[in-house]
Parts: structure tokens; sequence; C-alpha cells
């Protein structure tokens, strides 16, 4: 897997930026404790001086994305979510203390990232901990019955040989979802509608990071081609949902019914 060739220090390298440094040294790891600036709010969040797998890096598309759904916040209201490259944790763990939403953190099937995740739950003031799954795109999801209508994630597209697992991912977290028994479903999502705006289930990404615009062309296709529908709400923010979701949703109405 290729590795981004900078510090993430770089990414927040104004005198005049939101966030401040702090170092902390463990016996295996280095780590760097910021403070950083969300809508309303500060979040101490402890980072990874180095990770191989990138999850030390709080990019671009994590602050957008929460202004964004802040401005949007009818779409997450009442939803059961979870985020996809949590990385630190910090849009989830401020989106659970914000909106106040019931979200899942999950990343790749690291042990570190999962630890440094419930760290920066405590230190913010989240117990217990935000469950996580533990989850390398491609591989078999560790739950067999998504229950999750909202699937989130910010600034994900950086490897391109990635794409394909991830949309496998997606596919089934999409296409497999069934709704708890204690969940409400309106009339109108019965009949392939929306819910709040946004259908369930429904996968939201806020992409701020500059890549090639072939390369965001083959994420986009091969979501198409897995059957699954690509609509651009705005801000770079995009809601990707099954095909036939109409479909889908009234044969689960006909088997509710029978």
């Amino acid at each position: 897997m290729e590795i981004a060739l900078f510090f993430p220090s770089s990414l927040f390298a104004d005198d005049d930026d939101a966030s401040s440094v702090e170092e902390t040294n463990e016996s295996q790891q280095s780590y760097v404790e910021r403070k950083h600036s969300f809508p309303g709010m500060e979040l101490l969040i402890r980072e990874f001086s180095f990770h191989q797998l990138n999850a030390n890096l709080l990019w671009p598309g994590t602050f957008a994305f929460a202004e964004w759904l802040v401005q949007h916040r009818s779409h997450t209201e009442g939803r059961r979510c979870i985020e996809l490259g949590s990385g630190t944790g910090a849009l989830a763990i401020f989106l659970s203390k914000s909106l106040n939403l019931d979200i899942t953190t999950s990343d790749y099937n690291d042990q570190e990232i999962e630890e440094n995740i419930a760290y920066n739950c405590a230190a913010n003031g989240i117990t217990p901990v935000l469950p996580h799954i533990k989850h390398s795109w491609g591989d078999t999801f560790p739950t067999a019955d998504p229950d999750w209508d909202l699937v989130i994630a910010s600034d994900i597209l950086l490897y391109v040989k990635q794409y394909s697992n991830l949309i496998e991912t997606l596919s089934f977290l999409l296409k497999s979802y069934k709704p708890r028994n204690d969940q409400v479903v309106t009339a109108n999502e019965q009949n392939g509608g929306t819910f709040m705006g946004l259908p369930r289930p429904a996968f939201l990404m806020s992409w701020r990071r500059r890549i090639g615009k072939e390369d965001e062309s083959l994420f986009f296709t091969g979501c198409e081609v897995a059957g699954l529908e690509v609509q651009h709400l705005g801000s770079r923010v995009y809601c990707i949902k099954p095909r036939n979701l109409q479909s889908k949703n009234q044969i689960e109405l006909e088997k509710a019914t029978a």
C-alpha cells in the first residue's frame, strides 16, 4: 500500500490555525495531541505521529463535512450510523457530542487504531466509548446483518487500488441492510422514498482532497457498475444508494405484512 510522503502537521502549520500541538510519547508508539476546532466545540484529539495506514491524519474533509452535517442536521436525525475510515475518531466523536448521533466507528483491522479511538472518546467525555468495528475493505464484514441506515466517510479516496475493495464493502452495507425491530420505517420509505431528505440506507461522503478527475471517475463509475446510484448534493458531498432501493423496500414491506 502506498504511504503518504508528508508529516500530518503540515496540514495545520499556520500560526492562526485552530489546532494546537502537544507531543506525547508512549512505549511503542509516538503521538501528537492537538486541540481541533469543530462547529460549536473544541476537541482534544490524539494522533499517531506516523501510522503506516494513514490513520494519523485529520484530512480537510473532516472539518468541511462536520460543518455540512451541522447545517443539514435533519439528514442524521433518528439515523443509526457507521463511519468508514474513522482514523482518530474525531468526526464520530464530534457527531456524537454535537448531534447526539448513534454512531459506530470503523477502520482497518488494526488494534492500535481501535485503542486510539477509544482514548480520544474518553479524552472528550464519551464514556462508554463509541462502538468500533475492525474491518479492512473487501474482507468479509464482521456483522452479517448490518442495521446501519446511514454510512458516512470523509476523504477516503486516497488509494485508487483500494476502490474496488471499498465499493465491495459499501455494496454489502447498503444492499444487506436490515432495519432493527425497534426502527420505525415511514410509509414514504416503504414506497422507495426518503427519510428526512435521504434514502434509507444511504452513504454520505465528503471529498475535499484534490485528486485527478480520472481517479474520481474510477470510483463513481465503479459504484454505478456495482448497482449503486451516485448523487452530488453540493459542496463536494455525495449520496450513494442502491439503485434498486425502491423494489427492495417493497419486498421487505410485503414480507412484513404477509
